[in-house]
Formats: structure tokens, C-alpha cells, sequence
């Protein structure tokens, strides 16, 4: 193997996450010219395209996809590494804010809990709220986001978990209301929702769909105040598959449209991106995903 040819897949990786020659050569720093010369050169070296080239930007190809995979595998491991070395010599300490969207909240603090156990010097500034916080205004150091990818410059966005909700009631309202046995008897049922002007969730998008107003009995914008109203059995409403409390009751639990799976995206901006207190916790969330502790 040439020598710089670990070089032009970093190189490469780096486009391909930023969409973007101009910022990848900032971020690189790097002229414009070397990080086009790298591509050319490995994809000449490979025999395929790696990227299609386009007016918004250098879109990865299926082969440019399959490398740069690789290329993120061996990429964490180094950094991986190189954090065990700093972590041996610098203490990774000070104020750390992260975001999330209140319906991850039992989620996320287990898993705070574990990262503190692992840094204890961190103050972890924790914010639920649906709005998308300014990272390039030093809003947030890491974001937490369902829905769609973010488009914004500067942000480096990396897949994290799928979040599957499910609707469930408790045994006080399974006993007085009985349980829906099928889509249709839903609209025969009392159910929790948000209040926001129009559904955000493509899941309770579904729902506002299915139902008519009268059987929307209680709104509120506090997932606190949702989760302890489906427990205190005023009606049927969305909990996470993974933390909802025990004793609750599944409702309609073979019911899985596609509306309900939400891709959750872990988002850094790029000029904090390598930091090692950043790094962190974006490394931290990556091993709590890949160990099943969080899903």
C-alpha cells in the first residue's frame, strides 16, 4: 500500500461527511486543489467512482459508501486510542452541553449517569426541547435530533439509533375502558398528545390521522406530564419500547408502521467536533449504542 493512501480515504471520508470540497479542506486544512487530488488519485488507485459530482455538492457513491464505512471503523479505533493516550495525561473536565428531544429523556439520563461514572470532573448541562439549538453559536457541544438529517453548514451529523414508540395504557384505564383490538377501535379510546399547533412526530402524526378531536382528552407539552397522565390512566399514549415503566400495557403490540420508526442523529459542529471533551461523549454514545444499552 502507497503510503498516503490511508491519507486520501481520510480525505475522502471527510467530503463525504461534509458533502462539501470547501469545508473539507478547512476542516483538513488542506488547499482546495490537494483535497480534489486525493480523491482523483484514490479512485484511480480503487477503479471506481467514489463520489458523484453535482451543483450542491460531492454525493458518495454505493462504492464510495462500502469504503467509507471501513474508513469510519478504523478511523474511530484510532481515535479510540488516541483518547486513551490523552486520557492518560489530560484530565477531560469542565462544562458540557448536551440536547435532546424530551422524548429520549429516560433514555439519555442513564446513560449521563454512566458517562459521569466515567468522567467525573464533567458538569453535563442537559436541555430536552424540540427546537434545533445553534451549535455554531455555542448553544449546545452536542445535539441529539429525530427526523430528518440536518442540512445545516458546519455540522457533522453521524447516525446514532433508531427510537421505536409504542402505544401503551395503564391497568386502571386497560380495567375501566377495556383496549382497543384493532386500528379501527382506536377511535372508541381516550388518548395523551402533545400540544403543539400541528404533530411533529411522524408517529403521532399517525395518530392525529386515525382519530377524531373528541378522542384527543388531554395536551400537553411536557413528556413528564404525558408519561405520568398514560400512568395515572387518563388515557392511551406514546412511551418509549425501551423504558416504559412496568405494568403498563402494550396496546395493539403487533401494531409496527413504518410511521413509527424515527432515525435518531448525533450532531457536533465541526469546529468542536475533535475536541477531546466532545469527543467524549460522542465516543461514549457510540459504545452505549453498539453495547444495546441504548436503542
Amino acid at each position: 500500500m502507497r503510503l498516503n493512501f490511508w491519507t486520501e480515504i481520510r480525505t475522502a471520508w471527510c467530503v463525504a461527511e461534509l458533502r462539501n470540497i470547501t469545508r473539507a479542506a478547512k476542516q483538513l486544512g488542506m488547499h482546495h486543489s490537494s483535497v480534489i487530488r486525493h480523491i482523483d488519485a484514490l479512485e484511480t488507485e480503487l477503479g471506481v467512482k467514489l463520489f458523484q459530482r453535482h451543483s450542491r455538492g460531492y454525493t458518495p457513491t454505493e462504492a464510495g459508501e462500502e469504503l467509507l464505512r471501513t474508513a469510519s471503523s478504523v478511523d474511530e479505533q484510532l481515535l479510540n486510542l488516541r483518547a486513551r493516550i490523552e486520557h492518560s495525561q489530560v484530565q477531560i473536565s469542565g462544562r458540557l452541553v448536551l440536547t435532546s428531544v424530551p422524548s429520549l429523556d429516560f433514555t439519555i439520563m442513564p446513560m449521563i449517569a454512566r458517562y459521569q461514572r466515567q468522567y467525573p470532573q464533567v458538569e453535563v448541562v442537559y436541555v430536552a426541547d424540540p427546537r434545533n439549538f445553534e451549535l455554531s453559536l455555542g448553544e449546545a457541544h452536542v445535539a441529539l435530533r429525530a427526523g430528518p438529517r440536518s442540512t445545516t453548514p458546519d455540522d457533522i451529523v453521524t447516525p446514532a439509533w433508531d427510537f421505536f414508540p409504542g402505544l401503551y395504557a395503564s391497568p386502571a384505564y386497560a380495567e375501566r375502558f377495556g383496549l382497543p383490538r384493532n386500528v379501527n377501535e382506536l377511535v372508541h379510546h381516550r388518548f395523551i398528545v402533545g400540544n403543539e399547533p400541528a404533530p411533529l412526530a411522524p408517529f403521532t402524526k399517525w395518530l392525529h390521522a386515525r382519530l377524531p378531536q373528541s378522542a384527543l382528552v388531554l395536551r400537553t407539552s411536557q413528556m413528564s406530564a404525558q408519561y405520568a397522565a398514560i400512568q395515572s390512566g387518563v388515557g392511551i399514549g406514546f412511551l418509549s419500547t425501551r423504558v416504559a415503566p412496568p405494568g403498563m400495557v402494550p396496546v395493539l403490540p403487533d401494531l409496527t408502521p413504518p410511521e413509527w420508526k424515527v432515525q435518531i442523529w448525533m450532531v457536533t459542529h465541526v469546529d468542536l467536533h475533535r475536541s477531546p471533551k466532545v469527543q467524549s461523549l460522542t465516543r461514549f454514545i457510540q459504545q452505549e449504542v453498539k453495547s444495546g444499552r441504548i436503542k
